[in-house]
C-alpha cells in the first residue's frame, strides 16, 4: 500500500523547517481524537502529550479562529462546554446566540475574543457525567494555538525518534470567512513557514467543508481528508448529500481533491436495529479502489458508544454509560474492515489491537 506519509521534515520550535530522518509513520494509523479524551480534557497539552506517550502515531487538534486571526485547537467556535469562560463575570456579556452552518448556538464564540483573552481561560472535560475521570483535571490547562501544538508535536517526535503526525480539522472555514477571518491562508502561511507544503509532508488537513479542500488542493500539496457524516450535507454546499460521495462516482469525484476520506465509523461496521454488530460493509474496497485512503471515526470506549452487543454491565446501574464495553472488540472489528487508520478517544487498545 502507498504510503500516506514518509520521513519528517520537522519544523524546530520557533525556526524555520529544518530535515530530521525519523522513522516514518506506518501505513495503518492511530489518530488520538483531540488527545487522549477519555482521559483528559480534549485539546489540552496533557491530552496530546498522553497520546503520543500511549503509542498514537498522530494527535488531531480541531482548530477555530480568534477575532484577531490566530488559530486555536477547541472542539467548537462556542467553548462554553470547553473552558470556564461561563464563571467568568467579565465575559458574560459575551453570551449570544449565532448562526453557525445554519443552526442557533448559545454561548460564548471564539471569534469574539482575542487571544489574550482566550489565554487568560481554563480547559474543562466536554462530557464530565460520561467521564468524571478526566473532569477532575479541570482548570489545569489552558488553550493552545495551532502552533503550540505542532511544537509539542516536533519536541516528542525528537525526544521519540518517531514521526508524530498531526491531523488538523478546519471547523467551519465558511462560518468565519463572513466574518473576515480567513482560515485556510492562515493554515497555509504556517504550513509555508515550517516546510510542510508536500505530498509526503507528516499532516492530515480534514475538513467537513468541500471548496475548502478543493482550495487548499490548488494552494499546496499537503496530504487532505474529506470528513463524511452518515446523514446531511456539507455546510458550504448543502445541496450535496454525504451519501452522494460515498457512490463509486462520488468516490472518484472525491479523489480529485483529496487522498483519503474520514468516515463515519457506523458507514463502515454497520449496526442492526437493535445497535448490534450487523458486519462491514464494501465502503472500505470500493473507497481503496478508487486510490483513496479510509480512516474512520470515532471510537469510544463507554457503552454509549458501542454497539449493544459489546455493552458490558448492567444498563440499570446509573453509571452504566461511563462504563467501558468490549472496547477492543470493536476496534478489532475495525481493523478487521480494512481500515486505514482510525480516530480513537483512547489510544492503548487500538495499539494492542492493530494487526502486526
Amino acid at each position: 500500500m502507498i504510503r500516506l506519509i514518509l520521513p519528517l521534515l520537522l519544523a524546530l520550535a520557533g525556526s524555520p523547517a529544518v530535515a530530521q530522518t525519523l522513522a516514518p509513520l506506518p501505513d495503518r494509523l492511530i489518530i488520538a481524537h483531540r488527545g487522549a479524551s477519555a482521559e483528559h480534557p480534549e485539546h489540552t497539552r496533557a491530552a496530546y502529550e498522553l497520546a503520543i506517550a500511549q503509542g498514537a502515531d498522530m494527535i488531531e487538534p480541531d482548530l477555530v479562529m480568534t477575532r484577531d486571526g490566530v488559530l486555536v485547537a477547541r472542539h467548537e467556535n462556542e467553548i462554553g462546554e470547553t473552558t470556564d469562560i461561563a464563571s467568568r463575570p467579565e465575559f458574560a456579556d459575551r453570551r449570544r446566540t449565532a448562526v453557525i452552518d445554519g443552526y442557533p448556538v448559545t454561548g460564548w464564540f471564539t471569534e469574539d475574543f482575542t487571544l489574550a483573552e482566550l489565554r487568560t481561560l481554563r480547559a474543562r472535560e466536554r462530557l464530565p457525567a460520561l467521564r468524571p475521570a478526566s473532569a477532575a483535571f479541570d482548570g489545569t490547562d489552558g488553550i493552545l494555538t495551532f502552533e503550540e501544538v505542532m511544537d509539542l508535536a516536533a519536541e516528542a517526535s525528537r525526544r521519540a525518534g518517531r514521526t508524530i503526525g498531526l491531523a488538523p480539522e478546519l471547523k467551519h472555514p465558511a462560518h468565519f470567512a463572513t466574518l473576515g477571518l480567513d482560515m485556510e491562508s492562515a493554515l497555509v502561511t504556517i504550513l509555508v513557514e515550517r516546510g510542510l507544503t508536500g505530498a509526503d509532508a507528516p499532516v492530515l488537513i480534514q475538513c467537513f467543508e468541500v471548496g475548502t479542500l478543493e482550495r487548499l488542493a490548488q494552494r499546496i500539496n499537503t496530504p487532505r481528508l474529506q470528513l463524511i457524516a452518515a446523514g446531511g450535507a456539507t455546510a458550504d454546499r448543502p445541496d450535496q448529500p454525504y451519501a452522494a460521495m460515498l457512490t463509486d462516482a462520488g468516490l472518484a469525484a472525491v479523489r480529485a481533491y483529496v487522498t483519503a476520506i474520514g468516515v463515519e465509523s457506523s458507514l463502515v461496521l454497520r449496526r442492526a436495529a437493535d445497535g448490534s454488530r450487523a458486519g462491514p460493509s464494501d465502503l472500505v474496497a470500493r473507497a481503496q479502489a478508487a486510490g483513496l485512503r479510509v480512516i474512520a471515526w470515532t471510537f469510544r470506549p463507554e457503552n454509549a458508544f458501542l454497539p449493544t452487543d459489546l455493552r458490558r454491565g448492567d444498563p440499570a446501574a446509573p453509571d452504566f454509560a461511563a462504563q467501558a464495553g468490549d472496547f477492543e472488540a470493536w476496534l478489532a472489528d475495525g481493523w478487521a474492515a480494512g481500515l486505514d487508520g482510525l480516530f480513537t478517544d483512547l489510544v492503548p487498545p487500538a495499539v494492542a489491537t492493530l494487526p502486526r
